[in-house]
């Protein structure tokens, strides 16, 4: 089979659907590791023995779909109009309520409302507002993207780019505990992420967008094509993606409201 052109492969990676938060379009494209504590695992756990739970941030509800055993009253936000109704129906199975939201805006739900609260990759963490619709004794749990993740392809299509400002688990920590909220775990890791042609490139840039913001491939194309031919040459094109895990309880006063 001959290999695929340069304009093919961009093509590809600019017409493929980006809606939900699958990435299974990657597949013998690109590879990333995972984090080692398993985050579905941790999240399907605590599923299984709250009673009122949310998600934020749900994207197409993928990874709350395959929670075995959803409690009582389950609910997930998401801001991103195409994702939305993908996630209602992917949760339909588990009857979980999608509610449509506006990005900063507050959580559409009353204090103290959930005794779970759980975000995969949020976008932008409100801690004061995890907290007001936390129960006291609720959880929360999520895995985040940490500060400077996939940079080197971010530079790669940008050029040298400053220390990341953003997304730092010290921080996250602090403003949890700002909201009142007690951190009980928290894991970082740094991900091995491998991308074999240039249309996984331009797919992935489009999907996740805040890797390189304001994302075009008319815009782009003279660094895509120098990446492209940095992978005809090496094989491959190597960054590292960053994720931290963190856990967090309401104290079992009115701080957090």
């Amino acid at each position: 089979m001959r290999d695929k052109s340069f304009a093919e492969l961009i093509a590809e990676g600019a017409t493929a659907p980006v809606e939900g938060w699958a990435f299974d379009w990657l597949a013998g494209r690109a590879t990333e590791e995972r984090p080692p504590w398993g985050y579905a695992r941790l999240m399907a756990a605590r599923m299984a023995s709250a009673d009122a739970a949310l998600d934020i941030d749900t994207g197409g509800g993928e990874v709350l779909a395959e929670v075995p055993h959803p409690p009582r009253l389950l609910a997930a936000t998401e801001a991103w109009p195409p994702n939305v109704p993908v996630a209602r129906v992917n949760l339909a199975p588990i009857r979980a309520r999608v509610v449509a939201v506006s990005a900063d805006a507050p959580l559409p739900f009353r204090d103290a409302a959930f005794d779970l609260v759980v975000s995969r990759h949020p976008v932008r963490t409100d801690w004061p507002e995890v907290a007001r619709v936390l129960r006291p004794g609720g959880t929360f749990l999520s895995q985040q993207i940490g500060p400077g993740s996939v940079r080197e392809l971010s530079e790669a299509i940008l050029g040298p780019l400053p220390p990341p400002a953003h997304r730092h688990p010290e921080r996250a920590v602090a403003a949890a505990r700002a909201a009142g909220l007690a951190v009980v775990d928290l894991r970082e890791a740094t991900l091995r992420t491998v991308f074999h042609d240039i249309g996984a490139v331009v797919w992935f840039l489009r999907k996740v967008i805040w890797t390189v913001p304001s994302f075009t491939v008319a815009a782009h194309r003279p660094a895509l094509l120098r990446l492209h031919e940095r992978i005809r040459a090496e094989g491959c094109f190597v960054a590292h993606a960053r994720r931290f895990l963190i856990e967090a309880t309401r104290t079992g006063d009115d701080s957090g409201r």
